[in-house]
């Protein structure tokens, strides 16, 4: 029986089950831990904080990997929330992400958060935000532009951070438009598949979470305009990350200015992220363009 779509529960778990859909997917933990060592090893020989505290919670910590000045100027700085289903793997999991945006001139900053069940993703979310409002409120930790923030995200991370843009900093003391463009990679725009689906264990969701958590739900209207948003999917993924991709972009661009969507051809969900850290991608230089680009500063 249907309950999702024209998928059973078996179907539609096996839609959002990456490690079952890329049977070797324990080769890319390896590899990204071989490289997140040594890129960890060359960064703070270059300045890297690791583990700075943004909250009062154990796993409410950053590292920070400063670019350097350019023509005097302060970089921007992009923040990057890791994915996982909001229950697994950690900011020190994608250090090998860093040094391609380090090398380009831009500060770049992984956040870690407290994870499903020990939290609930509500808590998450609040993480991520404070992570970003302690950026902004300690430039002097990084050294960046406070003024050029970005924040990307791959997976539960996706999720995450176009919900950066449309949080109403503002009711925080803090800048309307705090964070000034976003990057979701493989993201999860609706909730609704994951409640129904395996991966609701120890996550609890409702129909209200599934409201208040779901980016496609909270796309702002017209006259709200918000910074720019960069999607990336990887080609190989199910078709269920391929249809929230697509449905999130045209929920976007029937009020906002389009989305920059980039092709990841051949890409599963975790060679994606490779994809996000080779200076030669078309995703790396659509990221990078919109950090640097014409309309990256205020």
């Amino acid at each position: 029986m249907a309950i999702y779509r024209d998928y059973d529960r078996a179907a539609l778990d096996a839609q959002y089950n990456n490690r079952l859909r890329v049977p070797d997917f324990a080769t890319y933990f390896a590899r990204w831990k071989a490289g997140s060592d040594s890129a960890r090893d060359r960064l703070l020989a270059e300045g890297a904080r690791l583990d700075v505290a943004y909250g009062s919670s154990p796993l409410e910590r950053l590292d920070i990997f400063p670019a350097k000045a350019s023509e005097g100027l302060k970089p921007p700085v992009l923040a990057f929330i890791h994915g996982g289903y909001w229950r697994a793997l950690d900011k020190a999991d994608f250090t090998f992400t860093a040094p391609p945006y380090v090398d380009a001139g831009i500060t770049y900053v992984t956040i870690n958060y407290g994870l499903v069940p020990m939290v609930s993703v509500d808590e998450i979310l609040r993480q991520s935000r404070a992570a970003l409002a302690w950026l902004y409120r300690n430039p002097q930790a990084h050294g960046g532009d406070i003024h050029r923030l970005y924040v990307s995200g791959h997976s539960a991370g996706g999720q995450l951070a176009p919900l950066m843009m449309t949080h109403d900093w503002k009711a925080q003391g803090l800048p309307r438009d705090l964070v000034k463009g976003a990057v979701a990679i493989s993201g999860l725009f609706d909730l609704e598949p994951i409640r129904l689906s395996y991966l609701d264990e120890g996550m609890n969701l409702d129909a209200a979470a599934v409201r208040r958590l779901s980016p496609i739900n909270l796309v702002p209207p017209a006259s709200k305009r918000q910074a720019p948003l960069v999607l990336c999917v990887g080609g190989a993924e199910s078709p269920e990350f391929l249809r929230q991709q697509e449905a999130y972009a045209e929920a976007w661009a029937r009020s906002q200015a389009p989305a920059t969507v980039v092709e990841a051809p051949g890409a599963n969900h975790f060679s994606v992220m490779d994809v996000m850290a080779d200076p030669a991608s078309a995703l790396f230089r659509a990221v990078r363009e919109l950090v640097q680009g014409s309309g990256a500063r205020p």
